[in-house]
């Protein structure tokens, strides 16, 4: 059984841990050894995912806005070539996440996230976390079994849902869906592994808009990812999210308000795109 969130499961860490979370969350090498070394073959559910939306070597890269302070940088990237992770071939995908020197006297972050992703399925089968924040480090790994629905990690094994994701899967996996026929208020559900539990989440699709971005202006789909109410968010409507309106579907803002200031992320560079992009000439 999934269990969905709530304020009393999050741990009490500092605002710019929990920032940094979320950020990654919905944007925002080790799990290559781990599953290079992982002998026994794992079977994905024959699930075949039409992806048009990424491709091996695309780089992102977004600016973090705290009030008006440039507080961070998030880069993710899809590795050139294909791996061989667990018998399957897979993408590469990491996310990394730092505070800017400026901001590092205030706590200093540094997230490094990857995964190997099935190239048909897009099912995550290996998965690293390694944090930085503050005082606060933390690493997890999870290799996972889809088709037994349980994956093994740093404590142990568990039980996951039905095509469970990580955070970095979830992130790529999200871009596939198919708006083209989407209306307002219409729900977008997946679920998540993070930190040893599984996760409920989802995203709402609201409508469509032009956004003058740092890249130019983009055509792009106007969604609210359903958050949590806690001493970081308000409400739990409190965060909206702009992807392209083309087929990369990449994200270009995130713009939230929070008990203590607003956050907001922007797209800054880009390369590698599978897909022409949406701008507005």
């Amino acid at each position: 059984m999934v269990r969905k969130l709530k304020p009393d499961s999050l741990m009490n860490k500092a605002l710019m841990k929990k920032l940094t979370g979320y950020v990654v969350m919905w944007m925002l090498t080790q799990s290559g050894a781990l599953a290079q070394t992982t002998s026994s073959p794992i079977d994905t559910p024959v699930r075949v995912v039409k992806n048009g939306a990424f491709t091996f070597g695309e780089k992102l890269k977004y600016r973090v806005h705290y009030g008006f302070m440039n507080a961070a940088i998030i880069d993710f990237e899809v590795k050139p070539n294909p791996t061989t992770t667990v018998n399957k071939k897979t993408y590469h995908m990491v996310a990394f996440g730092r505070t800017t020197s400026t901001f590092d006297w205030f706590m200093k972050v540094r997230d490094k996230y990857e995964t190997h992703v099935d190239l048909v399925s897009l099912l995550p089968i290996a998965y690293y976390k390694d944090q930085l924040e503050g005082n606060y480090k933390d690493k997890d790994y999870a290799v996972f079994n889809h088709k037994a629905q349980v994956c093994v990690h740093e404590k142990g094994k568990m039980k996951i849902e039905k095509d469970a994701l990580d955070l970095i899967s979830a992130v790529y996996y999200f871009r596939t869906f198919d708006f083209s026929n989407a209306v307002p208020e219409q729900s977008y559900p997946f679920n998540i592994y993070l930190d040893n539990k599984m996760y409920s989440l989802s995203v709402k699709f609201l409508g469509r808009e032009v956004v003058d971005s740092d890249i130019g202006k983009l055509r792009c789909i106007k969604l609210r990812p359903q958050l949590i109410v806690d001493r970081v968010f308000k409400d739990a409507d409190d965060m909206t999210l702009w992807i392209t309106d083309d087929a990369n579907h990449i994200p270009v803002r995130v713009q939230s308000e929070l008990r203590i200031g607003a956050l907001k992320v922007d797209l800054t560079e880009l390369k590698g795109l599978r897909s022409p992009l949406a701008l507005v000439k």
